[in-house]
């Protein structure tokens, strides 16, 4: 049975719009693009404010029509626990991490196309990965202050020849429940800093095609598209394109000094704190 969940969204003007859903992240899209209910195209929704994991589509529904009679004050306390809550804490994952990332990472297998993988991954395939991956490339996790992961973001060689020594595939996944809390900025911004203190040159990020979400996600980061293939993947009866995005992290014609495939420690912990810190308004 697919979890349900209990929202608020919140709106120009203050204004909250209580909800239920069994895909936050593509409901808060329809409310943000005009899409959802009435009252968010009414009131313009910018983000989501609380959510809440229920068991069942009718624990969704009591829990929504209790959170509606609440007073505004009390939606606003559960809304400012939430944001607290959700604010992710960065960290450099090991391979005892590797069962949390998996089941971020066959959700997707099994219910999108920004994958075209189609048979879920098992533990063991990644638990090895989560090694190479650390042997030549940070791997960060976000977790909320619960402990539960968020996401994750990584990079690994863009080819196997040594003249691309210097560039990297960007990958990152977070959960389809973490919305709105910052988790994708910040294990990003993480990512790419490092990246660049290892000593990379070129950045690139592989989309499936249309992915307009993650396209505008990449153009906050300085990508840019450097190509499109059509009809490059088949999943859930329907074929894909692919497009390759491009971020150069220096530029010149200098010659390259070798990557440094471990950092310091004191450095990347420097930088996980920085990116783990609540955005004020």
């Amino acid at each position: 049975m697919a979890p349900a969940y209990v929202y608020m969204v919140r709106c120009q003007g203050s204004q909250l719009y209580t909800g239920w859903t069994t895909d936050p992240a593509a409901r808060l899209h329809a409310h943000k693009t005009g899409k959802g209910a009435r009252a968010t195209r009414a009131f313009h929704a910018i983000g989501m404010a609380y959510l809440e994991r229920c068991g069942s589509k009718s624990e969704a529904l009591r829990r929504e029509a209790a959170l509606k009679k609440l007073p505004k004050a009390e939606k606003e306390a559960l809304c400012a626990a939430w944001a607290e809550n959700s604010c992710p804490r960065l960290s450099i994952a090991t391979r005892a991490d590797a069962a949390e990332i998996l089941a971020i990472y066959n959700w997707y297998v099994m219910n999108r196309i920004a994958t075209f993988q189609i048979t879920p991954s098992t533990l063991e395939e990644y638990e090895q990965w989560v090694e190479d991956t650390l042997a030549r490339a940070p791997l960060i996790l976000a977790r909320d202050g619960s402990g539960r992961l968020l996401g994750y973001a990584c990079a690994h060689r863009y080819h196997a020849r040594e003249a691309f020594d210097w560039d990297v595939e960007s990958t990152i996944y977070c959960a389809p429940d973490a919305c709105s809390a910052g988790v994708g900025p910040a294990l990003y911004g993480a990512l790419l800093e490092l990246l660049k203190y290892q000593g990379h040159w070129n950045v690139y990020a592989l989309l499936a095609d249309p992915n307009p979400a993650s396209e505008r996600f990449h153009e906050k980061f300085g990508f840019v598209c450097v190509g499109r293939c059509p009809h490059t993947g088949y999943k859930f009866g329907r074929w894909a394109g692919l497009s390759t995005w491009w971020l150069p992290l220096r530029k010149g014609n200098a010659a390259p000094q070798p990557v440094q495939l471990q950092l310091d420690a004191a450095q990347v912990a420097q930088v996980l704190e920085r990116y783990s810190q609540p955005k004020t308004k």
